[in-house]
C-alpha cells in the first residue's frame, strides 16, 4: 500500500480479534506496529508471530489509561520514519438491562470505546500531522441498529462514529480520519493461543448476510489498511459499514 512502508502505526486492542488482523495487515504492508493491549500474554504472542521484516511491539495497557496511550504513541514515534497511522480499535461490550446497568459500568464502556479514541487522537495528532498521516476509529453496526439491553455499547459506538468526523474536521487537512463499523465478525481464531477456537456457524447465520457468509477479521483489516494508505488520500470524515450487507437486509420473524 502506498505511503505506509517504513512508517509506524499504533493499534489499540491490537493483539487479538479484529485488532490483531489490523496489526498483521499493517505489518504486511511494511509498517512498524505498536499494539496497545491489556492482555500481556496475547501481546507477547502477537508480537512474536507478526514480527518479520518490520518491528511489531506490544505494550500492556488499557486504551482508557492516558499514560498507557501516551507510552504507545511515544514508542511508535521512535520507530522507522515516524508515526503515520493510528487505529482506535480497543473496545469492550456489556449486555445488561438498562434498569440494572450501574453508572460505573456505563462509564467504563464509554471510557474504553469512546474515550480511548479521544485519547489516541489527542496524543497521536502531532506525530500524524508531521507525516501527513491518517487515523481510523473502529465503530460497530450497533451504532445503527440494536438488540435489547445494549445501551452502553450502542451509545459508545454511536459516539465513535460522530467523533471520527469531528476529528476529520479538526485535524484536517494534514490528518485524515475515518470510521469503520464492523458487523458480525467471527474472531475466535484470532485470539491468543489459550483462547483460540474455530468459529462454528449455522447455514442460517451465513444466510442473514447478503454477501453469503459471516465476516472475518481480515475483511475489516483490508479496508482499514486502504483508508490509512495514500490510495485513500481524498477520503476523510467517512463512515464505512463492513457487515456483508446485513444491516441492509429486512428480516421478518
Amino acid at each position: 500500500m502506498q505511503g505506509l512502508q517504513g512508517y509506524s502505526a499504533v493499534v489499540t486492542g491490537g493483539a487479538q480479534g479484529i485488532g490483531k488482523a489490523i496489526s498483521a495487515a499493517l505489518a504486511g504492508a511494511g509498517m512498524h506496529v505498536v499494539m496497545l493491549d491489556p492482555d500481556r500474554q496475547a501481546g507477547r504472542e502477537a508480537a512474536k508471530e507478526l514480527s518479520r521484516s518490520t518491528t511489531v511491539q506490544a505494550i500492556a495497557g488499557d486504551a482508557a489509561d492516558e499514560t498507557a496511550v501516551r507510552s504507545a504513541v511515544a514508542a511508535a514515534l521512535k520507530l522507522g520514519k515516524g508515526l503515520r497511522a493510528a487505529v482506535a480499535n480497543a473496545g469492550i461490550s456489556l449486555n445488561k438491562p438498562v434498569t440494572r446497568l450501574r453508572l460505573e459500568e456505563w462509564n467504563r464502556v464509554l471510557a474504553v470505546n469512546l474515550g480511548g479514541g479521544f485519547l489516541l487522537a489527542k496524543h497521536a495528532a502531532a506525530g500524524l500531522k508531521r507525516r501527513e498521516g491518517a487515523m481510523v476509529l473502529i465503530g460497530s453496526s450497533r451504532a445503527l441498529m440494536s438488540e435489547p439491553d445494549w445501551e452502553a455499547y450502542g451509545a459508545s459506538k454511536g459516539g465513535v462514529v460522530a467523533l471520527s468526523h469531528a476529528l476529520a474536521i479538526s485535524l484536517g487537512p494534514r490528518v485524515r480520519v475515518n470510521c469503520v463499523s464492523p458487523g458480525w465478525i467471527a474472531t475466535g481464531n484470532w485470539q491468543r493461543a489459550g483462547k483460540r477456537r474455530q468459529p462454528r456457524h449455522r447455514e442460517e447465520d451465513h444466510a442473514q448476510h447478503p454477501a453469503g457468509r459471516v465476516g472475518t477479521p481480515p475483511d475489516v483489516a483490508r479496508l482499514v489498511r486502504f483508508l490509512l494508505s495514500d490510495e485513500a488520500d481524498f477520503i476523510t470524515g467517512a463512515h464505512y459499514v463492513v457487515d456483508g450487507g446485513m444491516t441492509r437486509k429486512m428480516i421478518y420473524v
